[in-house]
C-alpha cells in the first residue's frame, strides 16, 4: 500500500491555507472534470461531446504508470476546485483520499471506477509459475506488523477495469449521470450520447466474443505483466504471465522463464504476448527458451501510459480496443 508522501501532506497543507482565499470557479467553462487515466478522460469527451463547454484534464497524460504515480502540487490543485472528478480506486489510488479531504469545492461529485463495479470488481491473481511481487511483500509485511489480522482481511483489487469492454459499458453511464447532476440543462444529451457509445462498445464486444468463440487457442501467455484479466475472463480465455497485472518487478526469474517456455511448448502457441510499455527482453528470453524459438511476439495496449501527444493526435479508447481485437485474434489462431 503506498503512503502519502511528506511532500503530498505539505501540498494539502498549502490548499487548506489557500481555500479560503476566494476566487470565482470555473469562469471559462461550464463544467471542469478531472480524471486520473485515459480511458476516463476519452469516456467524458465521448459524453460531452460539443454538447457543453467543458475543461477537461487527464492527470496521466506524460506516459506515467497508474501503479507509480503520485500527483503534483498542480495536480492537486486541479483537483481541488473540479465540479466531478473520476478515478480508478485501488491501491495505486490510496492518496485520493486525503486530496478529496481538502479540496476547496466540497460539492464536488466523486467518481471511483472500483466502487461503481461493486462485487465484479477482481481481486489480483496470482497464477501458477507467476513470480510473486517480493518488494510488495515485504513492504506490506512492515505497513502491517502490527495488525496481521487487518492484513489478512484487506483484497487487493485488479485496478485494470477499464479493458473489458463491459465495465466501460456501466461506467460510461454512470458518468453520464454524474455529468447530468452537475449540468442538468445538458442531463438528456449526456444521456444520448452515452446511449449512442455504448451501442458501439457493445458491438465491438460481440466482435471480441465472436472472435474468441472461434478461436483455435484458448490460452495466452504473457512475457510481462498481465493486466488483462477482465478482459480475458469476460471472453472464457485462459492465460499464464511472469507477473501480476500491478507487480513492480522488471525482470523474471530463471524459474518463471524456463515455466513460460514449457507452456508454449507444451500448448503449441505461436505467439507469445507484451504490454505497450515493455522492452521485449523477458518475452524474447522466453522464445529463445522454447523448442521451436519461432514464436511472434505481439504487444497488447493496456492503455496505462497514454500521453496527451497521442491524445492530441487523435488517440481513442475505441481505437485502441479495436487494434487489440486484431491483436488477439493473431495471438488465438
Amino acid at each position: 500500500m503506498k503512503k502519502i508522501t511528506a511532500v503530498l501532506l505539505s501540498i494539502l497543507l498549502m490548499i487548506s491555507a489557500l481555500a479560503g482565499c476566494g476566487g470565482a470557479q470555473n469562469n471559462h467553462a461550464d463544467i471542469k472534470v478531472v480524471t486520473t487515466v485515459f480511458p476516463i478522460y476519452d469516456w467524458v469527451r465521448e459524453i460531452v461531446k460539443d454538447d457543453v463547454d467543458i475543461k477537461l484534464d487527464m492527470l496521466l497524460d506524460n506516459g506515467a504508470d497508474l501503479h507509480s504515480y503520485q500527483p503534483s502540487a498542480t495536480d492537486i490543485m486541479d483537483i481541488s476546485d473540479c465540479d466531478v472528478f473520476i478515478y480508478v480506486g485501488g491501491e495505486s489510488d490510496k492518496w485520493v483520499s486525503d486530496v478529496i479531504a481538502q479540496a476547496k469545492n466540497k460539492d464536488m461529485v466523486v467518481l471511483d471506477l472500483l466502487d461503481i463495479l461493486g462485487d465484479k470488481a477482481k481481486e489480483e491473481e496470482v497464477k501458477e509459475g507467476m513470480q510473486e511481487d517480493e518488494h510488495e511483500h515485504e513492504d506490506e509485511k512492515e505497513e502491517h506488523k502490527e495488525s496481521k489480522e487487518e492484513h489478512e482481511e484487506e483484497h487487493e483489487y485488479d485496478e485494470h477495469v477499464w479493458l473489458s469492454l463491459k465495465n466501460a459499458s456501466l461506467f460510461v453511464t454512470e458518468i453520464a449521470d454524474a455529468l447530468g447532476k452537475k449540468d442538468a440543462q445538458h442531463a438528456d444529451a449526456f444521456k444520448t450520447n452515452a446511449a449512442a457509445y455504448t451501442d458501439k462498445l457493445a458491438e465491438l464486444d460481440k466482435q471480441y466474443k465472436s472472435a474468441a468463440d472461434s478461436a483455435k487457442t484458448k490460452t495466452l501467455l504473457f512475457g510481462d505483466r498481465f493486466p488483462f484479466r477482465y478482459l480475458t475472463d469476460d471472453y472464457k480465455l485462459d492465460y499464464y504471465a511472469a507477473f501480476s497485472g500491478c507487480s513492480a518487478e522488471t525482470e523474471a526469474s530463471f524459474e518463471t522463464i524456463v515455466f513460460l517456455a514449457d507452456k508454449v511448448d507444451e500448448l503449441g502457441l505461436k505467439a507469445i504476448m507484451q504490454i505497450e510499455s515493455s522492452d521485449g527482453s523477458i518475452a524474447k528470453t522466453i522464445r529463445d527458451n522454447t523448442k521451436s524459438k519461432d514464436q511472434e511476439i505481439l504487444t497488447l495496449d493496456s492503455m496505462q501510459s497514454v500521453t496527451q501527444k497521442q491524445v492530441n493526435d487523435g488517440e481513442t479508447y475505441l481505437n485502441i480496443m479495436q487494434n487489440n481485437l486484431e491483436v488477439l485474434k493473431k495471438a488465438l489462431e
